[in-house]
């Protein structure tokens, strides 16, 4: 079978395999210090069908970091935005989340100097991330639970990113499922009036 011409598709086995081991590598070197060969060699896979399967490195490692989330936001329907929140936090355990972590700090970082990973980031971790959250909000407050024009609306998907991303800066120590729901309850909550 054959997608896009000549494009393969490989196996949903084979490619969380080589997510996987994208992540592993990640988790080793950084990446900027991760290449295609790296992976290719780590995979036993050629570089040609890395490349015609993702066409770049930034790709690759963001479709990587994407396959491994456990949980969308759209995928949560408690029929409260609190029970929402917390379920999205309830997903994975706290050495889970220390690890997604570092990867997105790692991946922060990188995006500074790699105008290609930026782009995919964006395209493919924060906008549908952001989306999801839009649609989890929307529900709300279609519910009647939330008011249309709470200015704080606008801020969530920043407000979720930025405490997960802020945690260790501020206090040395990694997000955990405690802090996330206590922020939920502390923060997101009552800038939305509840």
């Amino acid at each position: 079978m054959t997608v896009e011409g000549t494009r393969r598709r490989i196996t949903p086995e084979r490619e969380a395999q080589l997510y996987e081991a994208v992540l592993d590598l990640l988790r080793e070197v950084g990446y900027d210090a991760l290449t295609m060969d790296a992976v290719a060699t780590r995979t036993h896979a050629s570089k040609a069908t890395l490349y015609r399967q993702w066409g770049s490195k930034p790709e690759l490692v963001v479709k990587a970091l994407n396959a491994q989330r456990r949980v969308r936001p759209a995928e949560i329907n408690t029929g409260t935005l609190r029970g929402d929140l917390r379920a999205l936090v309830m997903v994975g355990d706290d050495q889970a989340m220390a690890e997604h972590s570092a990867l997105m700090r790692s991946l922060f970082t990188a995006t500074h100097n790699n105008p290609d990973l930026m782009t995919a980031f964006r395209e493919l971790v924060i906008g549908p991330t952001t989306a999801e959250f839009d649609a989890l909000l929307e529900r709300a407050v279609a519910r009647g639970e939330v008011p249309a024009d709470r200015p704080a609306l606008r801020y969530i998907p920043h407000m979720a990113i930025g405490a997960l991303a802020m945690e260790e800066l501020v206090t040395g120590e990694l997000p955990t499922r405690e802090f996330l729901l206590g922020y939920i309850d502390a923060v997101i909550l009552p800038a939305v009036g509840l």
